[in-house]
């Protein structure tokens, strides 16, 4: 299996610092990142390691989702995963990723609502980044079965 490669080139301090990151073994795309913009309510355009991390979970967590459908018996429909990442000040200092809400609405066909709840719950511990991501305070599934 492939190993992937992201680069980050910073230029200053925390506060008055920013940066670039290259997703660089696709060439698929960069994106400014700032603390004070990672910290703040409007990112302005500009993007955080959070938002990445939410950005890698929901695609890793619907690819497997699929499978687990698949394996249930299942075909899958249309499929929406979000994944949001939360970033809060840490008890003994810093920053930490305190939760990920993992929330699906989707459709398929040869299973029932329960079977694909169970599918998902599959998913969720079954997803790579899921298990990266173990260390996460929590991470809640919120599903919705469209029939």
């Amino acid at each position: 299996m492939p190993t992937r490669t992201a680069r980050t080139a910073w230029n200053g301090d925390i506060q008055q610092g920013s940066g670039r990151v290259e997703l660089a073994s696709s060439g698929a795309a960069a994106f400014d990142v700032s603390f004070p913009r990672r910290a703040a309510d409007d990112a302005e355009g500009v993007t955080s390691p959070e938002e990445l991390i939410a950005a890698a979970h929901s695609s890793c967590f619907a690819m497997a989702f699929s499978l687990e459908v698949a394996n249930a018996g299942g075909t899958p429909g249309k499929t929406d995963v979000t994944a949001d990442v939360t970033l809060r000040p840490a008890a003994g200092g810093g920053f930490e990723i305190s939760t990920i809400a993992l929330t699906v609405v989707g459709s398929a066909t040869g299973i029932d609502a329960e079977a694909y709840r169970a599918a998902a719950e599959a998913a969720k511990a079954g997803c790579p980044v899921s298990k990266a991501l173990a260390g996460v305070g929590e991470i809640t599934l919120d599903v919705t079965f469209e029939g």
